[in-house]
């Protein structure tokens, strides 16, 4: 019998998305109701939210939860949650609102709506504290500083009735899986010990590297990828996706990978997505997520293993999904193969170091990426991506900084 962990804070996923009736009738009720416009970010966090993503929320958190959370990792119930999850408006708006009343909820950027809240509380923020205890600085050049410090000024909180997937469905078809459904393969698969690999960008020789080094430990692995927003010069996830898929088809054993989307913008913040990332794998049926280097990072913010050593500073029963913890990963000349800092007992000259962001720029620049950095049938792919970029979209690729998995 397969035994899956259990969603996170209890034994059962907690989707809040209306269906059949109940959705007709709130969505017109809705037009009714005071108008909020959201931002992407709070837009892939409400359908995190209705598909169960973020068992066991109801809504957006509210000031108590969020102090707690930036403090100290936990809700003001004592349940474990590393980032904010908040949605805001500006004062004028907020003004209009009274607590206990109810909005509709509008993605800002389609005009469609989302979601139902009633507010419960309103409230403002710190927003320079909680940059600098989540992503561990106050830099503007840090996107997810930068979306913290954009946001309205007055946090909303309350209870939400989620309308909407967001379109995710219809765009990426069966690439877009809810937690129940990966929880369904998984049992018909009869996995029980599956790795997520979280990535926003193609697979590269190293990913493929560290997929497969989970795969001897694990029934299986889920690989994972963010559909929602990303920053300039990181690779679209229909690309991305169809890059994936030909790696699975041609450099995998059948049957020990799945790949998989999930809604979420990316917020870059380093050990503490990391965190994340691993709380709503549980929800997704994942027993441990693969954290190599400077993941969920961008360029020189977090040093490249504080992912693996953030989780020796929680509660040893804050989470079921566990890290699986892999050193550098390279191509080693001399070894002839795929190696990391603990199996290669080499020289630096004799290793290829592989990155995404190293890749992009070769891409743009025209080279033809080795086949110890990736696979031939994953280049074409991407070649041909770029090949239909303009010259000013491959100069922005040139000049981003590092960003990691």
């Amino acid at each position: 019998m397969v035994t899956l962990v259990n969603p996170h804070g209890g034994e059962s996923l907690k989707p809040l998305l209306l269906e059949g009736d109940a959705l007709i009738a709130e969505s017109k009720r809705a037009e009714t109701l005071p108008k909020i416009n959201i931002s992407s970010r709070e837009s892939g966090d409400l359908i995190m939210l209705g598909i169960g993503g973020f068992t066991p929320l109801n809504g957006f958190m509210s000031k108590a939860d969020w102090q707690g959370v930036c403090d100290n990792m936990h809700m003001s119930n004592g349940l474990f949650w590393p980032i904010p999850i908040t949605l805001s408006t500006d004062t004028v708006s907020a003004e209009s609102i009274g607590v206990g009343s109810e909005v509709g909820l509008y993605d800002g950027e389609s005009g469609q709506l989302i979601a139902t809240m009633r507010v419960d509380e309103k409230y403002t923020i710190d927003k320079a504290h909680e940059c600098s205890t989540v992503y561990k600085t106050t830099d503007a050049e840090h996107p997810g500083v930068a979306m913290v410090m954009a946001q309205g000024d007055v946090n909303l909180a309350g209870p939400v009735k989620v309308l909407s997937r967001g379109g995710f469905p219809e765009t990426y078809g069966k690439l877009f899986k809810t937690p129940a459904e990966t929880r369904t393969e998984f049992a018909e698969m009869g996995w029980s010990r599956i790795a997520a690999f979280q990535t926003r960008n193609p697979m590269h020789r190293s990913h493929e590297y560290l997929a497969k080094i989970a795969i001897e430990i694990c029934d299986g692995v889920l690989i994972h990828s963010l559909l929602g927003k990303l920053k300039a010069g990181d690779i679209p996830a229909d690309v991305r996706s169809e890059s994936i898929a030909s790696l699975c088809e041609n450099h995998f054993v059948e049957n020990t990978v799945m790949q998989a989307g999930y809604p979420l913008d990316m917020r870059y913040a380093g050990p503490r997505e990391a965190l994340l990332h691993a709380l709503f794998r549980q929800n997704y049926g994942c027993s441990h997520l693969i954290v190599g280097r400077d993941h969920a990072g961008v360029g020189d913010y977090y040093g490249p293993f504080d992912a693996h050593h953030i989780f020796d500073e929680i509660p040893e029963d804050a989470l079921e999904t566990q890290p699986l913890r892999i050193d550098w990963t390279f191509w080693c000349y001399k070894c002839g193969g795929m190696a990391s800092m603990k199996t290669c007992p080499h020289e630096a000259e004799d290793r290829l170091l592989l990155s995404g962001t190293k890749l992009r720029k070769m891409l743009s620049e025209g080279e033809d990426p080795p086949p110890e950095f990736s696979r031939p049938e994953v280049v074409a792919i991407l070649q041909k991506y770029y090949a239909g970029l303009s010259d000013d979209q491959n100069v922005k690729i040139k000049l981003e900084g590092h960003s990691g998995q």
